[in-house]
């Protein structure tokens, strides 16, 4: 059985870093960058920056290590009055680190977690369907791997509803994923009830023999009947086709997803402290 150890802990994180630049970036290739993104690399971080996605996963510092501590008022600078969200994984981050953010006006507000899985590959028959990208089914769902833009419009409805935005930003969710669509690495899997009715949603990013299970998220009426583990396992069934060796995923610590993770076989990689600005 693989274990945590700092070696594994940075890949992790490494392949979380991996996924969201190529994300941030393929929104700031679209025409006129309409999203104002930016983004910056320090040493071992990079910065990231979204002018009409305030949210913090789009405004956050990644990576910065103990070492690299006094290039936080170099990050601070080239934010401006901006003020990003700081992730520190355990295993890089000490008491330089923190006492530097500190002196500058961040505190610790949170934590998250963050899994993984060895794939072995020998271990089990791939899906075929998984495979291909087919349909597949499990119990009362069918998944589906998404091949064309006119899936998304579905797929954003379904983000929306799942994650408490407004229908109104569901345009805008289309279009920021439409990038990805058919890009190196990115599968998008849309699921259905048995009536027909989008269910659920989810994303998967694949890069350097490791998968990324990057977003999950099941409409509430259809929450706590396994729809949730269904997209978890189809996901790996299809990064172990493409050949990936590791799968990684994040959610916030003891929650739903996290146990869903858990029972379909991810362990804990480590947890997370997030820093952000003092109000």
């Amino acid at each position: 059985m693989q274990v945590i150890d700092a070696k594994l802990a940075e890949r992790v994180e490494q392949s979380e870093m991996r996924y969201m630049v190529d994300r941030m970036r393929a929104m700031q290739e679209r025409p006129g960058n309409p999203m104002g993104v930016e983004i910056a690399g320090f040493g071992n971080a990079v910065a990231l920056y979204a002018r009409e996605m305030p949210w913090p996963q789009f405004n956050t510092v990644k990576g910065l290590s103990e070492a690299e501590a006094e290039r936080v008022d170099e990050v601070i600078a080239w934010y401006g009055n901006r003020a990003p969200q700081w992730e520190i994984i355990p295993s890089r981050g000490g008491q330089a680190l923190q006492q530097r953010l500190a002196q500058r006006g961040y505190y610790q507000s949170g934590f998250h977690s963050s899994w993984f899985m060895p794939l072995v590959l020998e271990s089990r028959q791939s899906d075929p369907a998984a495979e291909t990208g087919r349909e597949t089914s499990s119990g009362e769902w069918r998944l589906a791997e998404l091949s064309a833009a006119d899936g998304l419009e579905q797929y954003a409805r379904v983000h929306c509803l799942a994650t408490g935005l407004p229908l109104s930003g569901a345009e805008a969710v289309a279009a920021n994923n439409e990038v990805l669509l058919g890009r190196a690495g990115w599968s998008f899997y849309l699921a259905e009830a048995e009536d027909g009715e989008p269910a659920g949603a989810a994303v998967m990013h694949c890069a350097d023999g490791v998968a990324s299970l990057t977003f999950a998220a099941v409409l509430p009426q259809y929450r706590g009947r396994g729809l949730h583990q269904a997209l978890i396992l189809r996901r790996l069934e299809q990064a172990r086709a493409s050949g990936c060796t590791l799968a990684v995923s994040q959610a916030a610590y003891a929650s739903a997803s996290a146990r869903n993770m858990e029972r379909c076989g991810l362990r804990l990689a480590y947890t997370r402290a997030t820093w952000s600005a003092l109000p």
